[in-house]
Order: structure tokens, then sequence, then C-alpha cells
């Protein structure tokens, strides 16, 4: 019983620890995705809409060649970015 507690405050202190790894990778994307929104344009991910309501798909940044390329899927997200996350939440 006691080492069930002792676990469960671990848990309690340190969030990332108790997160999986995709729930990790969908908060990276969302960050990543809501990073880029903020500066105005609406096309991070082919998935996006544009002011207009029309679908960004080959407009995206992510799709296109050099400069700025948000991360738009949990596959994106490496291994080692899912651990500097966590390095990073304690």
């Amino acid at each position: 019983m006691r080492k069930i507690c002792l676990c469960a405050a671990m848990l309690c202190a340190s969030p990332a620890l108790a997160q999986s790894d995709a729930q990790i990778r969908q908060m990276i994307v969302r960050d990543s995705v809501a990073a880029y929104l903020a500066t105005g344009r609406p096309c991070a991910c082919p998935y996006n809409t544009m002011r207009n309501g029309a679908s960004c798909g080959s407009r995206s940044a992510y799709l296109r060649p050099g400069g700025r390329s948000p991360l738009c899927y949990e596959t994106d997200v490496t291994a080692e970015a899912v651990a500097a996350y966590r390095r990073g939440r304690r």
C-alpha cells in the first residue's frame, strides 16, 4: 500500500512522466502548429484551412521546400523530441 502511494505521489509531481508518448507527440504537434499560426499565416499543415475556407493542401508550409516547416503529424515527432520534452517538464 505504501509503495503505491509513493508511486502515485511521484506521478503527480511530474505530469510529463505520467503521459504516454502518444500524448506527448500530440502536444508537440499542437504546439508546433499553434506557433506557426500565431505568425498570422493560416496554412501550417495540409489539413488546415485558408481564410476563405478552402483546404491548404499543397500550399501549406509543411509541404513547401525550405523555410519554416511545422510538425503536423505525430509521425514527425522523433523519440528524441519526446525524451527532450520529458526532460524539460520535470
